[in-house]
């Protein structure tokens, strides 16, 4: 069968059962739509965290980048791993005790005040929805290639689908989709991997087979590290970034793991504090699966990709190659006319984005209409590399067709526990909290699913209009994330004196900070201003990394105005103090 037909056949299965568990799970009040009932068990709890945690861009566009960066790449596996383990060391079983459904609720009641609750929600919107862009552009570039519809079709089809599981059942729906999701996106990552490791090394645990030898008896890092340096690239085992951003980055995204909210609320879930710490141990163990597998799917794919294009003519070009032509991701323009692609080290084009020519070259090739005056003439997206991996390594159709399931089921897990949080947020924690707090539970759970609709439309807004790529975006989520929310999640738990003007004050600096560096060195003001360029860094801090430096600041901020203004009263120091205690935890129920 052909690779469209494994894949229609495919996605159609997983589909058909995410809608089945929907309609299964369907949430009959406001606890079953926001925490699942509160009666998840730590095991299917800890899939569902995985499948969550483990977006589009851990599937499509982690292993992507360290192809690209190399050994720089390692500062997305470093941070996220590690922010994990810090969630579920100091975050999880604490906030579990304290048995709220959200992180707005518990900022609002740990600082007793409504403004640092409309804060936390305006954080936890502005997260989520920096976070979602990423999903959405992962679903349309895997339904543009596969099932061979324009990518903006695609997004509305994912769209669609998240609306139909998310606004029946809510976080009960969403957590045993996110089961299956999960069991479907690692098949779909490690049968790859495995069929590619033994292909190129003989070895079939594709950890082992990063390092080992292949057919010419050469070690397949040093085979790599010889074709990037043949081609002017720095040598892939080692790295470009200064320690000091690599230390910024990695700790960005730990901390910003540690503060998304639609990974917190997942603690929310389970019976009892004790299940909140064997989901967390259950969860790292699923996550490290695909972490410890995406390094060697990297080496895989760059050095397939290096292999087939190097001094090749375009007339050489295998059908996978003009297939992802077709979708945008790659073009190459022919600047020598000699009728080759040259890959080389240089950017290939003048701009961010690539813009095309109307019409195709005499080759019948995807003509960049902005090249740059380098030598490179191939554009490669770097999101395509673990879903072409297959293609470029000639493997069964019927494993191109699982990856595109896998791909899709990455993006639609995460989207949809995201797009809860942003319908939670606006339903519990301004409408029940503040604007109508007498709302009956039939109201609030019809202003929570009019928010899930909202918040698609303006996520596959995202989604058509994507501002870079997937896990460069998703990290500037977690920079977010990281500025806002960790803060005043560990010192609210850990610092009996932090009271409510020091909380409001970090976290307004932090995402403030933040929001202003983004834009400023990032994504700059459409038809204002375009991004500084990275000469202008402050500290030498990237954009992803600068999550440490706006930390720090609400860190620092919320110390010094907690210890000007008034104490915390000792009723939330109570609290506080008690939700620390561990005696009697495993007993703690959700209020």
């Amino acid at each position: 069968m052909s690779v469209q037909l494994w894949t229609w056949i495919l996605v159609g299965v997983t589909f058909a059962l995410y809608f089945g568990i929907a309609i299964w799970a369907r949430a009959g009040s406001t606890k079953d739509f926001y925490v699942a009932g509160g009666g998840v068990s730590p095991m299917a709890n800890g899939m569902a965290t995985a499948a969550d945690w483990m977006s589009a861009a851990s599937f499509i566009s982690m292993a992507g980048l360290i192809s690209f960066m190399g050994y720089d790449g390692s500062v997305y596996l470093m941070g996220w791993t590690g922010g994990y383990v810090l969630l579920a060391l100091l975050l999880a079983p604490y906030l579990r005790k304290f048995g709220k459904f959200t992180v707005p609720d518990f900022i609002g009641d740990r600082y007793y005040s409504n403004t640092a609750r409309t804060v936390a929600v305006i954080c936890a919107l502005l997260v989520s929805f920096t976070y979602v862009a990423g999903q959405m552009r992962g679903v349309g570039i895997v339904f543009s290639q596969f099932l061979q519809v324009d990518i903006n079709l695609g997004v509305i089809i994912g769209m669609a689908v998240v609306l139909v599981f998310a606004f029946l059942g809510g976080m009960k729906g969403i957590t045993y989709t996110q089961v299956a999701q999960y069991c479907v996106l690692m098949f779909a990552f490690l049968v790859p991997a495995i069929f590619i490791s033994l292909q190129m090394t003989g070895n079939p645990i594709p950890q082992l087979g990063m390092g080992a030898k292949v057919q010419d008896g050469t070690y397949l890092l040093e085979k790599l590290d010889n074709l990037h340096t043949e081609l002017g690239f720095k040598e892939y085992t080692n790295g470009s970034k200064s320690t000091w951003d690599v230390f910024a980055i990695t700790l960005a995204l730990m901390t910003g793991t540690a503060g998304l909210p639609h990974v917190i609320v997942r603690f929310f879930t389970v019976p009892k504090v004790k299940d909140a710490r064997k989901s967390a141990g259950l969860a790292l163990l699923f996550i490290a699966f695909l972490y410890t597998t995406a390094p060697a799917v990297s080496v895989f794919a760059r050095t397939n990709l290096i292999e087939t294009v190097r001094d090749k003519e375009y007339t050489e070009m295998p059908a996978w190659f003009k297939n992802w032509e077709n979708t945008g991701l790659i073009a190459w323009t022919d600047k020598n006319e000699d009728g080759k692609i040259q890959y080389v080290a240089g950017n290939a084009l003048d701009g961010k984005k690539p813009v095309f020519e109307e019409t195709r070259g005499k080759y019948g090739e995807r003509v960049l209409a902005n090249p740059s005056a380098e030598v490179n003439e191939l554009y490669v997206d770097r999101d395509i590399m673990v879903l072409a991996n297959p293609e470029i390594a000639k493997l069964p159709n019927w494993v191109i067709g699982l990856v595109a399931a896998g791909g899709l089921a990455a993006a639609l897990s995460t989207a949809a526990g995201l797009l809860l949080v942003i319908s939670t947020s606006i339903s519990h924690d301004l409408i029940k909290k503040q604007i109508k707090p007498d709302i009956s539970e039939k109201g609030e759970l019809l202003a929570a699913r009019a928010a899930i609709f909202v918040a698609i439309v303006i996520a596959g807004y995202f989604g058509v209009n994507p501002p870079g790529f997937v896990a460069a975006v998703v990290a500037l989520a977690f920079g977010l994330g990281a500025a806002s929310f960790f803060p005043a999640i560990v010192l609210g738990v850990f610092d009996k004196r932090m009271n409510k003007e020091g909380a409001i004050a970090g976290m307004m600096v932090g995402i403030g900070l933040m929001l202003f560096y983004m834009i400023t060195y990032k994504t700059g003001l459409v038809g204002l201003m375009d991004p500084r360029p990275s000469s202008e860094w402050w500290f030498g801090t990237s954009p992803e990394g600068f999550g440490t430096v706006a930390m720090i600041a609400n860190v620092v901020v919320a110390l010094v105005i907690s210890r000007v203004t008034k104490p915390t009263p000792a009723e939330v120091q109570d609290i506080v103090e008690n939700i620390r205690i561990p005696s009697g935890a495993g007993e703690a129920q959700a209020h």
